[in-house]
């Protein structure tokens, strides 16, 4: 099985984004670019593993398909759902945060 191409839902772009924000402020350019790496190795493991990602909110939120895949050092978890023909990444979120409540926030949040 060849791997699926990601798609970066808006929501999930923000997310990443302000965690760059946040290590580039807090921690430096190295440490970003560390996160920016371990984000893209994640984003390919998903790529060519989906199944591989945990289904656990997906029962707690009734969001069928739903799956969460570690960042591996960094707290970031990658929340995604494959389709037919690509991995849909809805958020990428600190596993510190309300995942629930962060999921079921309306957009403007």
């Amino acid at each position: 099985m060849s791997a699926k191409p990601v798609t970066l839902r808006e929501l999930a772009q923000r997310d990443i984004d302000e965690a760059i924000e946040h290590y580039l402020a807090e921690a430096g350019q190295a440490l970003a670019l560390s996160f920016i790496d371990a984000l893209e190795k994640t984003l390919r493991r998903i790529s060519e593993q989906p199944e591989s990602g945990s289904p656990r909110y997906a029962h707690e939120l009734d969001i069928p398909g739903l799956r969460f895949q570690s960042t591996g050092r960094f707290p970031y978890l990658v929340f995604y759902a494959e389709r037919d023909t690509e991995l849909d990444v809805w958020r990428v979120l600190h596993a510190a945060r309300d995942i629930p409540a962060w999921m079921r926030a309306p957009v403007g949040n």
